[in-house]
């Protein structure tokens, strides 16, 4: 009986902004969209095999089994919507988690080709001070 009223409880119209993760954290953003796709998909399971007891019983339940029936519908068409925006918002982020991580890659790169670079001919401008002669 628990279970019925858990799965006929009213859900959002779609998928929440989280709070408390930058939004610059892309990675953390995957794993909160991912979490809320597999907390979407166990919550629709049950919401199937509600609509399954509706559909195989209708009987068991009156006319109150026919809005019941109903509602687990629409919870399921809302279940379904909620993991279909939660895996394209996983998606976005890991892509821009990717780049991020080529970004800084590519930051690395330059700082150390610029580390690396040849002061050799910049040396030669002072070949005169070079093996102290004078000394």
């Amino acid at each position: 009986m628990l279970s019925v009223l858990v799965a006929c409880a009213q859900m959002g119209s779609s998928v929440a902004k989280p709070t408390g993760i930058s939004s610059n954290d892309h990675g953390a953003l995957v794993k909160y969209y991912e979490g809320v796709a597999k907390d979407a998909k166990l919550r629709l399971q049950e919401n199937k095999k509600i609509l399954q007891e509706y559909e195989a019983h209708p009987y068991y339940f009156g006319r109150q089994g026919l809005d019941a029936q109903s509602h687990a519908a629409a919870n399921v068409r809302a279940y379904e919507k909620a993991i279909r925006e939660s895996l394209i918002f996983a998606d976005f982020h890991r892509k821009m988690a990717m780049e991020q991580v080529g970004q800084k890659s590519n930051q690395i790169k330059k700082v150390e080709t610029n580390q690396d670079r040849d002061f050799t001919s910049e040396i030669s401008e002072y070949s005169e001070y070079s093996g102290n002669k004078g000394l």
